[in-house]
């Protein structure tokens, strides 16, 4: 049946479904790796200052492709470009395992890259939630999407020691069994967005909106650099995105290897970062009706102020694993509330035909931050100790406060 503006409320609603569901295996996929990601790192490179770059390669990996996917689904539309987003996911975890298998810490980085496309699927789903949105509810539809990965995103850490203990005799190390798992998840995944992700909510957007008449050129990678660098807010969006994400991978991903100075085990390893991931999704649908009823600027403060009270109490706790958490969680509720109205204000921003190619640049933005951010969170943490990384994540924050308040309030949100 052809969609028109009549039936578009159901399609809307068929494609979050889709979205959401996709989201919880994602979530589940790349949770449980990312848990033990520099523990795994740690022990096949054999040096902690080079733990930090299992992290950052799956960030890297995630940047890399960010242009590509984006390129793809300006052309195809979303579901080609999540579909291959997570088989390349798939790939990149096999390539891990074989890693640990082998004691090649090179190889793990080149899997950890290929791992990080799921997490280029999981973001890209947020905005394929904003295509066919209503305006005035577009942070709610991005929100409701990120939301959905918290059932996968907080199962994952703590089903990594089973995860782990089930590759046993398989000669496979057990900081490797989560991202077996991971390989598995993303398949079905993959196959979930190929046969159930139709219509195209791209492609049916630009339909309901005549941009099929716009021409090709609009619709280029190029026209979506020109479209941020035109708009003052988008580029505060781009800058929000990336600060958010940069300090959030920067202090998580050292967190387990600080827990674990103070004798933490893996068990309880997962719940801190359980809840770090419960933080970062439960909670955005409270941030998408905020940013929709307050206005995009302001939620963009709000996370500035909960990422600066994140590093504060992360970073002052020592050896005590209920502050860490603490500072963990609240943590993940910053980068809910810097994702969700950086994304929603960068899509109202820019024009419907340039969307696609301006959020896959937000991705490659944030992503090649949080990359460096990560590298240099293991150094800081060898070289200096954990409190510095999280004063280094607070003093990040400043250039953002203040690109926000300098940035002149429109009279719509």
């Amino acid at each position: 049946m052809p969609v028109t503006p009549e039936n578009v409320a159901g399609l809307r609603r068929r494609v979050t479904a889709v979205l959401v569901a996709s989201q919880i295996l994602g979530g589940l996929g790349v949770a449980t790796g990312v848990a033990l990601a520099a523990v795994l790192a740690k022990q096949v490179s054999g040096d902690e200052a080079l733990s930090g770059l299992a992290p950052t390669a799956t960030v890297a990996g995630t940047a890399l492709l960010s242009v590509p996917l984006a390129a793809l689904m300006t052309s195809r539309g979303r579901r080609p470009g999540l579909v291959l987003a997570y088989l390349i996911g798939a790939v990149g975890a096999g390539v891990v395992v074989l890693a640990a298998v082998v004691g090649s810490f090179p190889l793990l980085l080149v899997g950890m890259a290929g791992f990080g496309a799921a997490s280029s699927a999981n973001l890209q789903a947020r905005f394929a939630a904003a295509d066919l949105a209503e305006p005035q509810r577009r942070a709610r539809a991005i929100s409701n999407v990120v939301w959905a990965t918290t059932i996968g995103a907080v199962l994952g850490p703590n089903i990594a020691a089973p995860a782990g203990r089930s590759v046993s005799g398989l000669g496979i190390p057990a900081a490797a069994g989560p991202f077996l798992w991971a390989a598995g998840v993303f398949l079905v995944s993959a196959v979930m967005v190929q046969l159930l992700l139709r219509p195209d909510p791209l492609l049916t957007a630009r339909a309901l909106a005549s941009a099929e008449d716009t021409p090709a050129a609009a619709r280029s990678v190029r026209a979506g650099f020109a479209a941020v660098a035109a708009s003052p807010r988008a580029r505060l969006a781009l800058v929000t995105v990336a600060v958010s994400h940069t300090a959030m991978v920067s202090i998580m991903s050292m967190t387990p290897v600080d827990l674990g100075h103070h004798g933490a085990s893996i068990d309880l390893i997962g719940l801190v970062i359980s809840g770090h991931i419960a933080g970062m999704y439960a909670f955005s649908p409270v941030m998408g009706r905020l940013s929709d009823r307050l206005g995009r600027l302001s939620v963009i403060g709000l996370a500035v102020g909960l990422l600066g009270c994140a590093a504060l109490l992360a970073g002052t706790a020592g050896g005590s694993h209920g502050q860490t958490a603490a500072g963990l969680f609240v943590l993940g509720l910053g980068w809910s509330a810097g994702l969700v109205s950086g994304s929603a204000l960068l899509t109202d921003s820019v024009p419907q035909a340039a969307r696609a190619a301006a959020q896959g640049l937000s991705d490659l933005t944030m992503n090649t931050a949080a990359g460096v951010g990560g590298a240099a969170a293991g150094l800081i943490v060898a070289t200096a100790s954990y409190a510095w990384l999280n004063l280094a994540a607070a003093v990040l924050l400043l250039p953002l406060a203040a690109f926000a308040l300098f940035t002149r309030r429109p009279t719509t949100k």
